[in-house]
C-alpha cells in the first residue's frame, strides 16, 4: 500500500543514509499531521530524536536532511525547519489530492492491508455462562472484541474469533435443577430451589417449552436420562438466545468452544498429563498443584482438589492448549475485572506447555454504569432486574451502544449516558457521524443528473479541502496503529474528526456550482472519497453508514 506517510519515511531514511550510513528503519521515524497548516502538511521530529546518532546538533542535522532530501520522488514542494529542529514538509497539493481516485476505485477495500498468513491471532471474548441474559459487561466485551477483530482483519492479520462456552460445572447443574423445579411447578408440584439456583423468567420459559414437548414424561423422574434431558434442553435454549442477541448486535464468532467437549474429548486429561510429564506439578494434601511459584507466581495453584474435582484453571488450560493446536500463534482474551488475578497463572501454564513466554495477552474490561439525567440506573423498569444488552439496544439502538462502548478503552470505567445516546444533536457522536455520511449521500444523489468531468486535483486548494484530504489519506495508518494496540477508540476518534472536517468544509465551500463544473466535479470526487472512508471506518466498529436520516 503506497501511503504518503510510508513514502515520506523512506525519503527521510534515504536522506539520513546519504548523510551517514546508519541502522535506522521505518519504526524509528515518526510522521505527524500538524494542527496548523502553516507548519506544513506533514512534520517529523527525526532530527531531534536521532541527532546523537550522527554526532550533530538537531538543527544542524535537520538542515543537512533538507539539503539532501529527494523532493521530487515524494512530491514535496519544500521543507522548512522550525524551532530546535522540527522538519515541516509541504506537499505538492495536486498530487496530495490525486489519491482521491485511488480511494474511489478501492471502495470497501480502502484501508485494507495485504493479508499475511502469520501470525494467526485467536481472540476470545464475551464467553458468558449460558445461564441467562448478557449483562452490560458482556455487551462492552462484545463491542470491543468484535471491533478488535475487525481491526485485525483490516490490518491484514489472520484472526480466529472465539467464544468459550462454560457448559460444565456447578452453574450448569444449578441451571438444570432450577428448570426441573419450574417444570414441576407447572403441574402444581412444589420442589425446593437449589442453592445458587436461577430465578429469571427464562427458566420459566424453558420449563414451559419442556412441558409442551414431553407433557408429564419426566414428572418425578430422578433418572440420569431425565436430568440430562433438562440440562441439554436448558443449555440449548440459553445458548440459542445468547447467539441471537449477539448476532442482532452484529457480533459473530468463528469458533464456539465447549468446555464439556474438552472433557469428552479427553483434552483436560491430556493437559494434566502434559503438565505432569513436564514436571510442573506435585501432590500435597491429596490435591494436585501447579508449580507456578517457579515461574514467578506468588503461590502455587491447585489443579485438582482433594475431593477429585477440578478447579476452573484446569479446563481453561486445556482450552488454551487447544487454541495452539488449532494453529494460533498468539492469543488475546478479553476478561472482566474480576479475572485480573487469573492472568499470571494462565500465562505460566502456556509457558510450561510451549516453552515460550508472551503468547497470551489479556485485556481487562471494566464494568459499565448506566446514567439517565445524572442518576445511575441499576434496575430495568420492565423486568425489575439489571438492564441487559437486549434491553439497552432496544432503548438506544445497536449503533449507539456499539459506538459508545468502542469509544473508550476497556480498561477504564465507563458511564453510559442514555440521554446523550438517544439525542439527535451534534453532541451525540453517533448521530454526528451518521449524519455526515447521510449528508454526503444526499449531495451525491442531487449530483446524479450532472455531467461529471475528469478529476482536476489542482482545483482542490481550499484549506478546508486540504485538511479533509490529509485526514482521509491517513486512514490506512490509523487502521494499522489501532490494530497493533487493540484500540477501537482510535477509530471512533478518527470518525469524529472526519465528520467534523466534512461538516466544516461543507459549511464553507459550495459543492455544486453549475457555473463551474470543473470545480464541482473535483469536489464531488472528494465527497465520494470521504463517504467511502467514513463508511469503512464505521464498519470497523460494527456501525451502519446510513444513507438517509
Amino acid at each position: 500500500m503506497e501511503l504518503i506517510e510510508s513514502k515520506l519515511k523512506q525519503a527521510l531514511l534515504k536522506a539520513l543514509n546519504d548523510i551517514e550510513n546508519n541502522s535506522l528503519n521505518d519504526n524509528d521515524i515518526i510522521i505527524e499531521i500538524p494542527k496548523d497548516n502553516k507548519n506544513g502538511d506533514y512534520a517529523s521530529n527525526v532530527a531531534l530524536k536521532h541527532s546523537k546518532t550522527f554526532g550533530l546538533k538537531p538543527l544542524d542535522l535537520a538542515n543537512k536532511i533538507k539539503d539532501v532530501f529527494d523532493y521530487q520522488s515524494v512530491d514535496v514542494e519544500k521543507i522548512e525547519i522550525a524551532g530546535p529542529g522540527f522538519i515541516n514538509l509541504f506537499m505538492n497539493k495536486e498530487n496530495l489530492a490525486a489519491s482521491i481516485k485511488n480511494i474511489i476505485n478501492l471502495k470497501e477495500a480502502y484501508g485494507q492491508w495485504p493479508l499475511q498468513e502469520h501470525p494467526v491471532i485467536n481472540v476470545e471474548y464475551v464467553s458468558a455462562n449460558p445461564t441467562g441474559d448478557l449483562h452490560l459487561g458482556h455487551a462492552r466485551q462484545a463491542s470491543l472484541g468484535d471491533s478488535i477483530t475487525r481491526l485485525y482483519k483490516k490490518a491484514g492479520f489472520n484472526v480466529i474469533r472465539e467464544y468459550y462456552i462454560n457448559d460444565a460445572g456447578n452453574q450448569i447443574d444449578n441451571l438444570a435443577k432450577s428448570v426441573i423445579v419450574r417444570y414441576h411447578e407447572l403441574f402444581d408440584i412444589t420442589k425446593p430451589m437449589p442453592e445458587d439456583g436461577y430465578y429469571g423468567d427464562d427458566i420459566k420459559d424453558i420449563a414451559f417449552l419442556i412441558k409442551n414437548l414431553i407433557k408429564d414424561k419426566y414428572l418425578n423422574d430422578d433418572s440420569v436420562e431425565a436430568y440430562q434431558f433438562f440440562k441439554q434442553t436448558a443449555l440449548q435454549f440459553e445458548l440459542d438466545k445468547l447467539k441471537k442477541d449477539l448476532k442482532d448486535f452484529n457480533v459473530e464468532f468463528d469458533v464456539w468452544t465447549s468446555e464439556q467437549k474438552l472433557y469428552d474429548d479427553k483434552k483436560v486429561e491430556k493437559a494434566l498429563t502434559i503438565l505432569k510429564e513436564n514436571n510442573a506439578t506435585y501432590e500435597k494434601d491429596g490435591a494436585l498443584w501447579l508449580k507456578s511459584i517457579e515461574y514467578g507466581d506468588d503461590k502455587d495453584r491447585v489443579l485438582v482438589k482433594s475431593d477429585g474435582t477440578l478447579t476452573y484453571l484446569t479446563p481453561d488450560i486445556a482450552n488454551h492448549m487447544q487454541k495452539i493446536e488449532n494453529g494460533a500463534d498468539y492469543m488475546i482474551n478479553l476478561w472482566g475485572a474480576d479475572h485480573h488475578g487469573y492472568i499470571k497463572r494462565m500465562k505460566i501454564a502456556i509457558e510450561i506447555f510451549t516453552g515460550k513466554k508472551d503468547l497470551l495477552d489479556v485485556d481487562i474490561v471494566q464494568m459499565v454504569r448506566l446514567i439517565r439525567d445524572g442518576e445511575e440506573v441499576k434496575m430495568s423498569k420492565r423486568t425489575g432486574n439489571a438492564v441487559g444488552l437486549r434491553e439497552l439496544c432496544e432503548e438506544v439502538g445497536n449503533d449507539a451502544v456499539r459506538y459508545f462502548f468502542a469509544s473508550r478503552a476497556g480498561s477504564s470505567h465507563f458511564d453510559f449516558d442514555l440521554g446523550l445516546a438517544t439525542s439527535k444533536s451534534n453532541d451525540n457522536p453517533v448521530y454526528y457521524a451518521q449524519y455526515a455520511h447521510a449528508r454526503i449521500c444526499s449531495i451525491l444523489e442531487l449530483a446524479k443528473e450532472l455531467t461529471i468531468q475528469e478529476l482536476d486535483a489542482s482545483l482542490l486548494a481550499n484549506e478546508k479541502e486540504i485538511n479533509l484530504i490529509k485526514h482521509i489519506n491517513d486512514f490506512p495508518n490509523v487502521v494499522m496503529d489501532a490494530a497493533k494496540i487493540r484500540a477501537p477508540h482510535r477509530i471512533t476518534n478518527y470518525i469524529n474528526k472526519l465528520a467534523s472536517l466534512f461538516h466544516s468544509y461543507y459549511n464553507e465551500c459550495k459543492v455544486i456550482n453549475r457555473d463551474n463544473m470543473s470545480l464541482t466535479s473535483a469536489r464531488l470526487y472528494l465527497l465520494e472519497a470521504c463517504k467511502i472512508t467514513l463508511a469503512n471506518a464505521l464498519d470497523l466498529i460494527g456501525i451502519k453508514a446510513l444513507e438517509k436520516m
